[in-house]
């Protein structure tokens, strides 16, 4: 059975949501897709960390409907470049592989000033796969993301850990969230095509286990 395109949220911010999501597009053999990005004029956005992650295949890499030049949430960002953010134009695309789809930072993290990412998740009508990367606090802010989408409805495929093994934190997380334990990406002190190849291999078949019985 062909893996379904999925939805990549984290539980905040920079805990790993793009590295995740080139393990996911290597594992699923998916494009990749951020329908809204930014931080531009600070460096390379994530489609462009993603071309030098994962294999290059033609059309493979979408590049976001709303990018802004400020490492803003997004309707602030938007708001300071005097654009509507309009969640009409957030369709899913037309892609003829799987597509994972990173949102914006956490699910509550607002694109207008009355929608946030969960709004855009429930659009989406796709898995969501949530990143959570342990710290002090990340047992809670994992359990209300996972609260947070099945209160609206949204399936969710699992969790993937980033970081150090914490079995202990990642057990209590998935009993009481309810979800699978879709693996764990170690601190890479390089990121590579090689080293995020090496971890598709490894945790695919767990996660193509788990994302297909969705579909």
């Amino acid at each position: 059975m062909a893996s379904p395109s999925i939805v990549v949220a984290g539980i905040g911010t920079d805990v790993g949501k793009t590295v995740a999501s080139a393990v996911l597009c290597e594992a699923l053999g998916a494009d990749y897709w951020k329908p809204i990005a930014s931080g531009s004029e600070d460096g390379p956005v994530d489609h462009e960390v993603l071309e030098t992650l994962i294999e290059p295949r033609s059309g493979r890499i979408h590049p976001p409907q709303y990018l802004f030049k400020r490492s803003l949430s997004p309707h602030i960002a938007a708001r300071l470049e005097g654009v509507a953010i309009d969640l009409a134009m957030l369709q899913p695309l037309k892609t003829e592989r799987p597509l994972v789809i990173e949102l914006a930072g956490g699910v509550a993290v607002p694109i207008t000033d009355t929608l946030t990412n969960l709004d855009l998740a429930a659009k989406l009508r796709l898995p969501v796969v949530v990143v959570s990367r342990h710290y002090l606090g990340s047992i809670n802010h994992t359990l209300l993301t996972v609260e947070a989408l099945k209160n609206r409805a949204i399936p969710v495929a699992g969790v993937v850990f980033n970081g150090e093994e914490l079995p202990d934190t990642e057990r209590i997380i998935t009993v009481m969230a309810g979800v699978p334990n879709l693996g764990r990406i170690p601190h890479l002190e390089v990121m590579s095509r090689e080293t995020i190849s090496s971890l598709a291999r490894e945790l695919g078949p767990r996660l193509r286990s788990e994302i297909s019985r969705l579909d």
